[in-house]
């Protein structure tokens, strides 16, 4: 059939309209291509082809209070490769293995993976500055090196299991590395480049660094100085004793703030490995939880006094050895008793029996609500991983024999924590405070404080007579009762003994006991409160034999470096038979070596130290009063 000319015409006019809206559909379409979305595919198009090396940020440090640096960083670099940029592979890791000391095949093997990007480990994490110099001068195509920090800790093992410690890649594990991690990290940087479909860099692209932003430098309410005698004292007890474990906390009784705590056995972060992981998961001033003893005894007190429960100095009681509680004999832990006597006596001399009695008079429901207001039974919110509740009896399990024993620190479970945080608030004005290590967060290029961290108080405990009441009992327990190993001549210390037999098997045990003392001072106006437990000492197993005196030893190197200056006025000790005399030192200063030792009659050592026959200066001062037998460090020099 033939197509005329009307239809062809017709045809090719709606194939041109056809080819023309085609075209324009085209023309649109690559414009918004073009130019609406160019921007947008092209960021896309160049983030596919991307590629980053990332390098950590600048880990923030911790300090003491007083700027001490206890964890900080040093720069350990890390070795970076991107395979598809190597030319040549073995010739790479020949040079590189003897710098990494790696073995060759590793390297090789590590470098030729089907990744875009490797970290050559373990040899090239954390590499020294040296092999730094020595792998960028060798200019190895595809071989980056990114920055990085290795964790630093330049007490060793002080204070570990408060700070804790980091892994390989610089995140916090345990202790406060692990609690404030996001802040001490900060943000990570970059070196980034443009790569072809093979993974080598693009000709004529440029590389791109994105700066890290630095971790937060977090500032401890620690202090160096009373961390490190705290540890001395927790390094003596261990030698002298032998025991499992023994614990130590120092407090600021008035906020809270933690200025040391430490316990044995420990570790040095840099070296976790090298010991059980027992040893480091467990920060026993938090996480142990055993009966308190006689120091549980100081919240009895508290609570009868604040009840009216008793008159110290005007009521007695008289203690056989034992007393009988719904069929159950509770001894006193002197053989035979301590016969007629004041309750202040009760107190000094720690009787059971007497104590007994005072939480009888206070009732199961005062006793345990005084309890609870102390905080025993729950955590007290400190600012570390892994603090425990304690054990208290629910009131439903609270019989005669229950009540009794609890009123003097038998049958319950607290923690350290608990232990001294109760005890501050008791002899504080009667304010319990939650206790924190995280003093404040500082920017560390300008040095401006972003966050501090202020006394957080909790409840009114007691009443500020009442603690008054509490705080010269406990100085006369020192003074004069079991406490007397603690006396501080010069300071007024108060304080109580613990003496806990340990449940083991179900059973109170005969000849395994956890041991404590807890001391302050001054008595009048509490600067610094030391709570101090070592479990299952060899031989003698008392807390005023054991313990005491490690809390003295603290308080006299402590009070006087934290500005507490002695004084005279103090309840004088009462001497007993094996006590050592206070003596009172000499004035040396101006005599020469040959007239010393008619003025030290025995009763001191002398330690000299200088060249010249006359003393310049002394220590302790002239006045001052000390055991009979301590030393005096004498400074010798010309005489003027």
């Amino acid at each position: 059939m033939k197509i005329s000319q009307v239809t062809v015409r017709r045809r090719l006019f709606w194939a041109i309209v056809f080819v023309i809206a085609a075209f324009s559909t085209l023309i649109v379409r690559l414009g918004y291509v073009q130019l609406w979305k160019g921007a947008e595919l092209s960021k896309l198009a160049e983030d596919s082809w991307r590629r980053e090396v990332t390098f950590q940020a600048k880990r923030g440090e911790v300090t003491d209070r007083n700027g001490i640096r206890l964890a900080y960083n040093i720069s350990s670099p890390t070795v970076w490769a991107v395979p598809a940029q190597i030319q040549n592979a073995r010739e790479t890791a020949h040079q590189l293995s003897s710098l990494l000391g790696m073995p060759e095949t590793a390297v090789l093997r590590q470098i030729t993976k089907g990744e875009r990007i490797v970290d050559l480990k373990p040899g090239g994490r954390k590499i020294s500055l040296d092999k730094t110099q020595k792998i960028r001068a060798l200019g190895l195509p595809g071989i980056y090196i990114g920055e990085d920090n290795k964790r630093y800790y330049p007490f060793g093992s002080l204070a570990a299991h408060i700070l804790g410690f980091t892994g390989g890649y610089n995140q916090g594990l345990t202790g406060l590395e692990l609690r404030y991690d996001q802040r001490l990290s900060g943000l990570p940087g970059n070196v980034s480049y443009l790569a072809e479909a093979g993974g080598g860099q693009m000709p004529n692209s440029s590389d791109q660094f994105k700066a890290p932003r630095d971790g937060l430098t977090l500032e401890l309410t620690l202090d160096e100085k009373v961390q490190s005698i705290v540890e001395r004292e927790l390094d003596h007890a261990m030698l002298q004793f032998q025991p499992k474990d023994v614990i130590a906390i120092a407090m600021n009784p008035k906020n809270g703030e933690i200025l040391a705590m430490g316990s044995r056995p420990t570790f040095e972060p840099d070296k976790y490995r090298e010991v059980s992981s027992e040893v480091y998961n467990r920060n026993l001033p938090i996480w142990m939880t055993y009966e308190p003893g006689s120091t549980f005894k100081i919240i009895t007190l508290a609570a009868a006094l604040q009840e009216g429960k008793v008159d110290l100095t005007h009521e007695h009681f008289y203690d056989p050895g034992y007393t009988k509680v719904g069929g159950a004999r509770l001894r006193c832990w002197k053989s035979g008793g301590h016969g007629s006597q004041t309750f202040l006596e009760v107190v000094e001399n720690s009787c059971n029996p007497g104590f007994v009695a005072l939480g009888q008079r206070l009732g199961k429901e005062k006793l345990f609500s005084y309890i609870n207001a102390f905080g025993f039974g729950q955590k007290t919110g400190i600012d570390l991983n892994g603090e425990e509740n304690g054990i208290m009896f629910k009131p439903k399990q609270v019989g005669p024999v229950e009540l009794a024993t609890t009123a003097f620190g038998q049958g319950v479970s607290v923690t350290p924590i608990q232990q001294i945080t109760a005890v501050a608030a008791a002899i504080n004005g009667g304010k319990l405070f939650k206790p924190h290590v995280a003093k404040s967060w500082i920017q560390p290029d300008t040095g401006a404080v972003l966050e501090e961290a202020k006394p957080e108080f909790v409840r009114q405990v007691i009443s500020p007579e009442t603690s008054r009441q509490v705080r010269e009992t406990l100085e006369k327990v020192v003074a004069q009762g079991t406490g007397r190993n603690a006396f501080l001549e010069g300071y007024r210390v108060g304080g109580k003994t613990g003496t806990a037999q340990k449940v083991i098997g179900g059973r109170y045990s005969p000849n395994e006991h956890i041991v404590s003392f807890i001391g302050f001072a001054p008595a009048d106006d509490p600067q610094l409160i030391v709570y101090l437990a070592v479990d299952n000492p060899q031989g003698i197993q008392f807390g005023g034999v054991v313990a005491a005196p490690l809390v003295r030893n603290i308080l006299a190197d402590a009070l006087p470096y934290l500005g507490v200056k002695p004084r005279t006025e103090q309840v004088q000790k009462e001497f007993r038979y094996g006590d050592t005399p206070i003596v009172t030192v000499p004035n040396l200063v101006g005599k020469t070596v040959s007239d010393l030792y008619e003025d030290l009659n025995m009763n001191f050592r002398l330690a000299a130290s200088g060249s010249g026959e006359t003393v310049v200066r002394q220590a302790p001062a002239a006045g001052a009063r000390v055991e009979r037998g301590s030393a005096i460090r004498i400074y010798l020099g010309a005489d003027n």
